[in-house]
């Protein structure tokens, strides 16, 4: 699918990234082999769909986000190496955080704008590398029902597809927000067909993000649908009513 919002300015290039680092890639490229070795010994990991991957160039992986591995799922078993947005409470961990940075992840403050994760998302996109990021910005029932503008967002400015992740499986139904699935649990990680967007130059306006942010949902929505019938999966509903992911 693909959105042709009016480019309102000449200067269509991505904004300037030059002096932001690029996050760590060494572990993406070297350990997930290993890394899916040892998750497999647990659960029973499916890729679906993965020929709708662009094989190079820049591309964001926007997923439903309903349980605490999808990060690491996302990250290790999809075909190219993804740095995805992260919440910026898990770099904290004296243990986790360091470990995130070294795995190439970015951290974000989700409560407000936050310039340096964005242009350090962009200069990955720049380098024609892969992002990830969850458009529902916390873990619940991935329904979509709750859309950020993250996902349209690097879309606009950098003009790279948007490949759908559906997953299942990574939470058990009835499972709380910290909870693992069961040992031997079948994780379904459906790939959709991606969405195109022109890229659009300084300034974007709020309403062509918003209005791009909108034809992504309803995209990826009918891609879960999709997805639910290629894996005859269903999402394993709402958390707890007690728990939210703050």
């Amino acid at each position: 699918m693909s959105a042709s919002p009016h480019a309102g300015s000449p200067r269509s290039g991505l904004p300037r990234t030059d002096e932001v680092p690029h996050p760590s890639q060494w572990a993406l490229y070297h350990i997930n082999i290993y890394a899916r070795w040892l998750i497999r010994r647990r659960f029973d990991v499916r890729l679906h769909e993965t020929a709708n991957i662009p094989k190079t160039g820049p591309v964001v992986f926007a997923s439903n986000h309903i349980g605490i591995i999808d990060g690491p799922l996302l990250a290790i078993f999809t075909p190219r190496p993804v740095h995805a947005l992260t919440k910026l409470e898990m770099f904290e961990h004296w243990f986790l955080g360091p470990f995130l940075r070294w795995a190439g992840q970015i951290p974000l403050y989700r409560f407000g704008s936050d310039p340096a994760a964005v242009k350090m998302a962009l200069r990955v996109l720049h380098d024609g590398n892969a992002m990830g990021i969850y458009p529902e910005g916390t873990r619940g029932a991935g329904d979509l029902a709750h859309f950020n503008r993250g996902a349209a967002y690097l879309a606009l400015a950098s003009g790279a597809p948007v490949v759908p992740v559906t997953m299942f499986g990574s939470r058990d139904p009835g499972g709380g927000i910290s909870s693992l699935p069961h040992k031997g649990a079948v994780i379904d990680i459906c790939y959709g067909e991606p969405f195109r967007v022109e890229r659009v130059g300084w300034p974007r306006t709020r309403e062509q993000v918003g209005h791009v942010s909108g034809l992504l949902q309803k995209h990826m929505l009918v891609q879960q649908d999709h997805a639910m019938a290629l894996t005859g999966r269903e999402l394993p509903g709402p958390l707890p009513t007690e728990e939210n992911d703050d």
